[in-house]
This record gives structure tokens, C-alpha cells and sequence, in this order.
């Protein structure tokens, strides 16, 4: 009986040695990694800014020249990011949007949204995130098709209004064969944004936001 107590003893201690050892692995290799993970996050999402506005047409650090939107001001389902693009003096060049939709096919989809300070037309758009099917709604990505640069120097205005549209619904962009509810949901969200756009972007511009290097989704 002792022996049998002291064999229990000796595999619970083993067991609690080895997961200790398992447990300080995970906790060093995130120390190593956290770092590298962080720099490429930031590469990413510079490459993702550079797909939507000219890197030639900005100078300042986008990461520590952005906002965050409440998702109640957005009238979206989550809080979101507006990176705030200026030139070497200071002023305004475009404001690009990290917004996100639930209307997908899927559900989710985020977009960046880049819109000129100017004249407020689109300078473009792309897809970082969705769960849209293979083969059908995925075609919202600009490596699956050029469907997304459809976008590109479109504005909105009385005229053009309901243009914002997937054809079936009566407006000028394509759909999906077999998949209408992913660009409609995508055309949808553009378009929200470039109406908020339109009403607030000298307001965004207007103060030196507090730095923030993603969107808040709760």
C-alpha cells in the first residue's frame, strides 16, 4: 500500500514538473516571437495602406496619426479606425477607414477604405478580413479578381447615389454568379463610409488625434 502511495506521489509529481516545463516553453517562445509577430503586423498593414493610397502621396507615420470612430457614430458593429494621410506640410491628403460589416454571406468582412480629402472620392478599397465561401464570395479579394478595384475614383453625391448598388438591385456594380449578398454587403459598406466621409472629414482632420494601431472590435 505505501509503495503504491508513493508511486501515486511520484507521477503527480512528474505530471506538474512537466507541465511546468510546458508551460515556461509557451511563455519563452512568446517572449521570442511577440516582437517579430508585432513587425510583421506593422507590415502588413503598411503594405495594406499602400494598396489603397500612393505612399508617394503621404508623409506622415499612419500609426501615430489615427483615430478611433465608436461604432455608434458609424451606425457599424464595431468601433473603428480612421488613419488620417497627410503631405510634408501637414495637410490633409486622404483619410482611410478600417471598417468592418456582419452582412456578408459569411458574416464578417473588413475593408480599408481610402477616400481623398479633396473632393472625397474613393482612391481605393481592399478586403483584410473575411469568411466569405471559396470559389464564390471570396472574389471580394484583389488576388481572386479586379472586382474590388471597381471602386477606384468613385464619389458619392445626389447624382451618383443610386448608383451604389449591385446591378440586380438596380445599381452599377456587378455581382457574384451564385454569390449577390458578398459585394452587396461590400458596395454597401463603401458607401456608408463615403457618406459619413462626406459629413465629417474636415472634422477628423480638424485636431491631432491620440494615436491607435487597430479598431477596437468588442
Amino acid at each position: 500500500m505505501k509503495k503504491h502511495v508513493l508511486a501515486m506521489r511520484k507521477s503527480g509529481f512528474l505530471l506538474a514538473f512537466f507541465a511546468f516545463i510546458g508551460v515556461l516553453f509557451v511563455s519563452v517562445s512568446h517572449l521570442l516571437t511577440k516582437d517579430k509577430i508585432a513587425e510583421n503586423q506593422r507590415m502588413l498593414l503598411q503594405h495594406n495602406w499602400n494598396e489603397v493610397l500612393d505612399i508617394s502621396r503621404y508623409s506622415n507615420d499612419l500609426n501615430n496619426d489615427n483615430r478611433i470612430i465608436s461604432a455608434e457614430e458609424l451606425d457599424l458593429p464595431y468601433d473603428s479606425t480612421v488613419y488620417l494621410a497627410r503631405s510634408k506640410s501637414g495637410k490633409p491628403v486622404a483619410a482611410i477607414f478600417r471598417v468592418t460589416t456582419l452582412e456578408g454571406y459569411g458574416g464578417r468582412i473588413t475593408l480599408l477604405v481610402s477616400v481623398n480629402y479633396k473632393d472625397k472620392h474613393i482612391t481605393g478599397v481592399r478586403v483584410i478580413n473575411h469568411t466569405e465561401t471559396p470559389g464564390l464570395g471570396d472574389k471580394i479579394e484583389i488576388e481572386k479578381s479586379k472586382w474590388i478595384l471597381g471602386f477606384n475614383d468613385k464619389f458619392l453625391n445626389d447624382e451618383t447615389e443610386a448608383a451604389w448598388a449591385v446591378k440586380r438591385d438596380g445599381g452599377e456594380f456587378d455581382q457574384f454568379t451564385g454569390a449577390t449578398i458578398t459585394p452587396r454587403a461590400v458596395v454597401g459598406l463603401v458607401k456608408h463610409v463615403l457618406d459619413y466621409a462626406n459629413n465629417n472629414m474636415s472634422r477628423l482632420f480638424s485636431t491631432q488625434p491620440k494615436p491607435q494601431a487597430q479598431d477596437k472590435e468588442k
